[in-house]
């Protein structure tokens, strides 16, 4: 699934009801805490779409394997930075995605970046470990 999303601020909210959407569609309703994980870090990658590029961005999704994958692409070139939550003023977005995916990038596309994160679906921990009481 991709949308693309203009550079104003209702496309945040827009982009976040756009995945709890596609995954409830895709029959991830019962795990909330996956909807709401997606729903914020990509809030975070728009957000930062929004502040770091002012164009247009891209919202993909793709789910397999066990792997929920999140990409945000947008026209800047500027590589996002995972600054300390407890100091910074501001920027604490990249904190939050590196604290809850599986794992998350960037890269450089032609005339802007993709930034990416993945979430495990299989009712894992954020390192792939089993929850108590998974089969």
């Amino acid at each position: 699934m991709s949308a693309e999303y203009d550079p104003c601020p209702s496309a945040v909210r827009e982009a976040r009801a756009e995945v709890r959407k596609q995954l409830e569609g895709w029959g991830f309703a019962k795990r909330g805490d996956l909807v709401d994980t997606a729903e914020l870090l990509v809030s975070e990658l728009a957000t930062n779409a929004l502040l770091h590029s002012a164009s247009r961005f891209t919202l993909t999704l793709s789910a397999a394997h066990g792997v929920l994958r999140c990409e945000v692409a947008d026209s800047g070139r500027r590589t996002p930075q995972v600054l300390d939550a407890g100091v910074a003023e501001n920027g604490r977005g990249m904190f939050l995605v590196e604290a809850l995916a599986l794992r998350w990038g960037c890269h450089q596309d032609g005339t802007g970046k993709t930034v990416w994160f993945e979430l495990g679906t299989r009712g894992t921990d954020r390192h792939g470990g089993r929850l108590p009481g998974d089969p």
